[in-house]
């Protein structure tokens, strides 16, 4: 049978305490009042209990094994030897089965917690056809987002000369939006005769996706006295003033080099509310990373978010088919447009859980 290493029950235990303090949180009248925390501390105990529960149900296994083991070295009767010894056979499969299980999802842990992220698109190369793929590849997120029954809200969007996006900025909060988002970061190639081609030629053209988990306050080293706000009237291409009354929030988190420029809406408020948030994501994942950095010499911690590939896909209008480089599999364009992610993730996730598992 399958026994789990000590420092990895002490994180069980400690990951089940959290599991009941978090069912207990949301019983109390105070935060049944509070939208955003019931959100978060559902999302939090539903991935919680991904790993609790197998944990637990192992548990109970290995004392079943124990309290039959006991029976078998009591018992005289040969008949009743035999039928024990196949109990115990029963129960070693069934306990290594939920170790099993218990490990992929424990690698996960951290991923299936997060609820919420910020996503930045960014058209590459290729001039106004970059604009136009950029902004279709964030349609391709909104689709997916309304199927995931995902919040998303726009935190800053600038448009092509032409059409689609130069840049855009958004929230997207529901449970797994992480788990799933996460792997969305890098480099998005086109294959297509664009609409701005009058000869009928294919061009390649490309797009960049950023995608950051956003913290809770609690969980980020902040220092509001280490950040200079700037507060300016909003500008658009070229220049030119178009906003005679200061809105626009310019945000320097001097210990870094960290900026951040939100002129998205008129209400200065606003604007310096979404500048924060977006602020506090960037520099949680410049500290996550450097945490991930020190963690690699030594996986022995058993949790941890895992970097994400730099190559992503290539989406051939040719051929009506996306190819995504890191498994080498190809998946149906349309579908991929029209916001079909579903399989090509868990495939994805799949293939990242075997590389943490085999890291262990």
């Amino acid at each position: 049978m399958i026994e789990l290493p000590e420092n990895l029950v002490a994180k069980l235990d400690e990951l089940a305490e959290q599991f009941d303090v978090c069912q207990a949180q949301l019983l109390t009248p105070e935060v049944a009042a509070d939208h955003t925390q019931v959100r978060e501390l559902s999302i939090r105990r539903a991935a919680l209990e991904r790993v609790v529960a197998p944990y637990r149900a192992w548990a109970s296994t290995r004392a079943a094994h124990v309290d039959t083991a006991s029976l078998l070295d009591a018992e005289t009767d040969n008949e009743l030897r035999i039928m024990i010894r196949e109990e115990i056979q029963a129960i070693e499969a069934k306990a290594d089965m939920l170790a099993g299980e218990l490990q992929e999802r424990l690698v996960r842990a951290d991923d299936d917690s997060i609820g919420s992220l910020i996503l930045e698109v960014r058209a590459g190369v290729g001039g106004d056809e970059a604009a136009l793929w950029a902004g279709d590849i964030l349609d391709m997120y909104r689709r997916f987002a309304v199927i995931r029954e995902w919040t998303m809200e726009d935190l800053d969007i600038t448009p092509g000369e032409q059409g689609g996006v130069r840049s855009a900025t958004v929230s997207i909060s529901g449970e797994g939006a992480w788990s799933c988002l996460g792997y969305e970061g890098g480099t998005h190639q086109v294959k297509r005769v664009p609409a701005t081609e009058s000869q009928g030629r294919v061009h390649t053209s490309t797009a960049t996706v950023a995608v950051l988990p956003e913290p809770k306050e609690i969980e980020i080293d902040l220092d509001v006295n280490d950040v200079k706000e700037m507060i300016t009237t909003a500008t658009g291409p070229g220049g030119q003033n178009v906003n005679k009354v200061s809105t626009a929030v310019h945000l320097i988190h001097e210990p870094t080099g960290i900026e951040v420029r939100m002129q998205d809406t008129k209400s200065q408020s606003q604007n310096r509310q979404k500048a924060w948030k977006l602020l506090r994501a960037r520099l949680y994942e410049r500290q996550r990373a450097e945490q991930e950095a020190e963690r690699a010499e030594n996986r022995q911690a058993m949790i941890g978010s895992g970097s994400r590939a730099e190559k992503i896909r290539t989406y051939r209008y040719k051929d009506a088919i996306v190819v995504d480089h890191r498994i080498s599999r190809s998946f149906p364009l349309q579908g991929l447009l029209q916001g079909e992610l579903q399989g090509l993730i868990d495939e994805l996730i799949e293939l990242d859980t075997a590389q943490r598992l085999a890291a262990l």
